[in-house]
């Protein structure tokens, strides 16, 4: 009995839909694309529950005849390409002809379309790749793609969709990078009722201005250079732009985002010693090449390319970004510590007034040799002293080391501690135990202090608000302005205030009491990279109160902890142990990191064997 059969098409396009759409994102993608190769100059995207619902994409472009309408949702029917020669001098965004036909097997898909020469337009239905009604219809030139209902006939795929948060975030990202490299296009995202970007039509520094934000344009430094091999232009950040995470790094090939770790050590070796080890610097580079020399087709969402010559334009890269680097003397000055240092004023050559000698008065009937002049006031020294010392033993801003919390650590038998402590290079806090000597990261332990009072504050709802003089603006792109509107709960409960101006700007009145001197938004912009990183890991669905709670907690920890160098007193360094002994877990950081090591009188002894 033979047992190898065809499919049925239904079967064949939900499989093929899998690599192509795979979420709401990825039909975002296609149909943004399909605009921009069709020749329009505005593009609206209109999102309706995170594009569970509906997803609708209206462009000015070319338009389809009735004929192309029906015969995109073909597979593989397309206009780009005709033969297998073409896939190596492509200049299109799409070429395979499988978007639409897998966006239409796995949704329910309404496209309105007409071209320039024609009076009526055509108006089609499709559900599940089946054509249910074709119709004549008044509309404009372009096409108005909505699609609905995504995965409906496949509910184990819709089962597996993150939250509206995430997959929103991940439909922004695909905006953006559509966006970043058609400047010429105006685009415009709309989530339900609320317009969340517009982007009118600029220049390539200014659309990147326009998505991330003014304060990134004083970060960028151009570049360009040709090649013949390749041309690449665009932006690097300065040396002072580097972050630890979230930093904005694009690379385009001939009008297409691509990821390449290769290409992006390259950028990164042109940083060496510029820029902290394990932080990451901002780009936005273009590459334009022959389309022959690259292929794109070796993944579905076309986002890995393979260079023929990756090499050479490797080297051709470090050599373009130092090159920028140098021509804008883009390299940190060194700061000197000028703290106590006397402000000296400089002699101004150009004075017309004559300069005075300086006036010095005093008392010319002083005479120190009189008895009344030099009569001291009698002095009780030893009740002055004990009075010192009294206020000192009852002062309450300098508790002792909780007997108590260190049972819990050490024992019932190993608890004596030194009453003196000693801090070694301004990292470690040394004490003495019964069992030998404990060493004390004095860092990781206002971290696990100040991580265990923020999640307090936020259970409580207690924490106070310290306004500022001057509001601080936060500028955010559409992706981190969804993430931050999803922490902003969380933020206020902290003791942040902040306050929501449209189109990703926010306006920070108040900070948490505590936080002085801290550098709020780069703080706050690391709350939002936490985020991110937690929405995209594989683990995450829904957001978890208690989970988004330590990250902030974390994360303003980290900020506001002291850090290794500073040198503490003896009166602070007592209160800084009393409230690491008081924390639920004082041997570990919230990452757990160990804060503190114990040396055992033996390992001391055997030393000095």
């Amino acid at each position: 009995m033979d047992i190898i059969h065809l499919l049925p098409d239904s079967v064949a396009n939900q499989i093929a839909a899998g690599e192509v759409v795979q979420r709401p994102a990825s039909v975002v993608k296609e149909l943004m694309e399909n605009a921009v190769d069709a020749g329009a100059k505005s593009v609206d995207v209109i999102i309706a529950d995170a594009g569970r619902t509906s997803i609708r994409v209206i462009d000015d472009g070319k338009g389809m005849t009735d004929t192309d309408a029906r015969m995109a949702f073909e597979r593989h029917a397309t206009s780009k390409i005709s033969q297998a020669e073409d896939l190596f001098t492509l200049h299109t965004m799409g070429f395979r002809g499988e978007a639409l036909p897998s966006i239409a097997a796995v949704s329910q898909v309404r496209l309105r379309t007409r071209t320039e020469g024609q009076e009526l337009g055509t108006d089609l239905h499709i559900e599940a790749s089946h054509v249910l009604s074709q119709e004549p219809c008044s509309c404009p030139v372009g096409a108005d793609f909505e699609v609905s209902n995504l995965f409906f006939n496949v509910p184990a795929r819709r089962k597996f969709l993150k939250s509206n948060q995430t997959e929103f975030s991940n439909i922004t990202q695909e905006f953006e990078r559509i966006a970043l490299v058609n400047p010429s296009v105006a685009f415009s995202l709309t989530q339900g009722d609320t317009l969340v970007t517009r982007l009118p039509v600029s220049n390539l520094r200014q659309r990147i201005v326009n998505v991330f934000g003014k304060r990134l344009n004083e970060q960028l430094l151009p570049v360009d250079v040709e090649t013949t091999l390749v041309r690449i232009e665009g932006f690097v950040g300065k040396p002072e732009a580097a972050r630890k995470k979230g930093a904005n790094q694009f690379f385009f090939v001939n009008g297409r985002y691509m990821r390449h770790p290769y290409f992006h050590k390259a950028v990164m070796e042109a940083y060496a010693h510029l820029i902290p080890d394990g932080e990451q610097i901002p780009y936005f580079l273009y590459f334009t090449v022959e389309p022959a020399n690259i292929d794109v087709n070796i993944h579905p969402t076309k986002t890995e390319i393979k260079f023929e010559n990756d090499s050479a334009i490797w080297q051709i890269i470090v050599a373009a970004v130092r090159d920028s680097l140098g021509r804008f003397n883009a390299v940190p000055t060194i700061e000197f510590d000028v703290e106590g240092r006397p402000d000296i004023p400089v002699f101004d050559t150009n004075r017309t007034q004559p300069v005075k000698a300086p006036h010095v008065e005093y008392n010319p009937d002083y005479n120190p040799f009189r008895t009344a002049d030099t009569q001291k006031k009698n002095r009780d020294w030893a009740l002055l002293y004990e009075t010192a010392r009294g206020n000192q033993e009852n002062d309450v801003s300098q508790p002792s080391l909780p007997r108590e919390a260190g049972k819990k650590l050490f024992g019932e038998n190993e608890i004596e501690f030194s009453s003196e402590h000693l801090q070694y290079k301004g990292q470690f806090i040394l004490v003495a135990v019964r069992s030998g000597l404990m060493m004390v990261d004095q860092h990781r332990a206002h971290v696990r202090i100040l991580y265990e009072r923020y999640l307090r504050q936020m259970e409580s709802q207690g924490a106070g608000t310290q306004g500022l003089l001057f509001p601080e603006m936060l500028q955010l792109p559409p992706s981190d302005a969804v993430l931050f509107d999803g922490i902003t709960p969380a933020l206020r409960s902290l003791g942040f205030d902040v306050s929501s101006l449209g189109g990703g700007s926010y306006s920070v009145l108040g900070i948490p009491t505590g936080l002085e001197g801290v550098d709020v938004l780069s703080l706050l912009q690391q709350m939002v990279e936490e985020a991110r990183t937690h929405s995209t890991s594989p683990a995450a669905k829904s957001p978890d109160l208690s989970d988004v709670n330590h990250r902030l907690a974390l994360a303003m920890a980290r900020s506001a902890a002291i850090v290794a160098g500073q040198v503490l007193t003896e009166a602070e360094m007592d209160t800084l142990l009393g409230d690491l002994f008081q924390c639920s877990q004082p041997n570990l950081t919230p990452t757990g990191k160990p804060t503190l090591v114990v040396l055992s009188q033996e390992e001391i002894d055997s030393r000095f064997a």
